[in-house]
Order: structure tokens, then C-alpha cells, then sequence
């Protein structure tokens, strides 16, 4: 997993998602002081460039859906989020957890704090992404598994074959195709429900 380092900050881009008042420049003014690359977006609806890695987003109950269906828009992965609200209550609290956030900064905004936020949210995101990237790792093995298994039921079945001879035609056939088991043994399954749909179950 990648590890975020403090100078790394500069190369950071940086969307503030936030009505242009005193809040948001508060936030404008660290983020050059800090030398990030910014843009300022409202209403939310215009959209974030490409390639954001964080943004600060103002979350008021009059436009959260607004914010909402911006980071749905956002290609993956997505960048990391930090909400900026001026209540503590639950419903407030429930909009940020429901958005996904990674951290949060509270109003009235400081200049002290929002280095911190964007080094816990940037450091939680990669954290996500990695682990979103093993599961989907492990999911496709497992698929992979279970394709093979019942390619080997196939070839058993058919071919009148032991497992472990099986596993060996897979493995040859997929060596003299040059991909993968686990493509071949989708291959044949694709094979076999054609010709089950035609002739009944082989």
C-alpha cells in the first residue's frame, strides 16, 4: 500500500466544494500557503475537474444532495472527502458518515487544523482503496476457483477423467492457448452451456 508523506502535500489538487465567503477563503489561503493546487466549486452542480484528490466540501441541509450526486459523478477512485459543517448534531453527523467522508472540519474554519485534515483524510483514503483493491483482488480469485472447479466437473464428466487428470487437460489447454487457467476453464464452461442449450446437459 502506498504511504502518504508530508511532502507530498504540494502535489496534492484540492476542490473546496463551498459558497465564496469568509469560510471558504479561510480554507482558499492555507491551501496556497501550503502550496496545493485548489479550485473553488459552487454550486456544487458544476462539477469537480478531473483528477481531484481531496476536497473540502460545505455540507448545509439545503444542498447535501447536491454534493451527493457530484461525488457519485466522480470517476474511480474518488477522491478524498472532508466535510465542512457548522452543526454537531445527528443529523448532521448521519449526512457525513453517509456521504463517506474521511474527515471533518468544523465552523468557524481555521487556518490551524486543515493541514491535519487533509493528511488523516488523504492517508484514510489510500487505506480504502487499498483494501477495496485486495477485496476485489481476492473476489476474482475466488471466482477464478470456482470457474476451474467447474471446468474440471466438465472434463470429468465428459471425458470420463479422474480430478486430478482434469486439472492437468486444463492446465495443458491453457498452456498451448497461452492464457490463463482460469480463462480456459470459463472458455469451456461457455462451450459446454452451448452445446447444453442445443443438445441438453452434456
Amino acid at each position: 500500500m502506498a504511504h502518504f508523506r508530508l511532502r507530498d502535500l504540494r502535489s496534492l489538487r484540492v476542490a473546496v466544494v463551498h459558497p465564496p465567503d469568509a469560510e471558504c477563503q479561510t480554507i482558499l489561503e492555507q491551501l496556497g500557503r501550503i502550496g496545493c493546487q485548489t479550485h473553488l466549486v459552487w454550486p456544487p452542480e458544476r462539477g469537480l475537474l478531473p483528477n481531484v484528490d481531496i476536497v473540502f466540501a460545505g455540507l448545509f441541509f439545503d444542498s447535501h444532495e447536491q454534493v451527493r450526486a457530484m461525488m457519485r459523478k466522480v470517476e474511480k477512485p474518488a477522491p478524498a472527502l472532508i466535510c465542512v459543517v457548522d452543526y454537531e448534531n445527528p443529523a448532521m453527523l448521519e449526512l457525513v458518515v453517509d456521504l463517506g467522508a474521511v474527515a471533518v472540519t468544523s465552523k468557524p474554519v481555521r487556518s490551524f487544523g486543515i493541514m491535519t485534515n487533509m493528511v488523516v483524510a488523504r492517508a484514510n483514503q489510500q487505506r480504502q482503496d487499498a483494501l477495496r483493491a485486495r477485496t476485489a483482488k481476492l473476489e476474482k480469485k475466488l471466482t477464478g476457483q470456482k470457474q476451474i472447479a467447474t471446468a474440471k466437473s466438465i472434463l470429468m464428466k465428459v471425458q470420463g477423467i479422474s480430478e486430478d487428470e482434469a486439472f492437468e487437460t486444463l492446465r495443458k489447454q491453457a498452456m498451448s492457448k497461452r492464457c490463463s487457467i482460469e480463462d480456459m476453464a470459463e472458455a469451456i464452461i461457455k462451450a459446454n452451456d452451448l452445446l447444453s442449450s442445443g443438445k441438453g446437459t452434456v
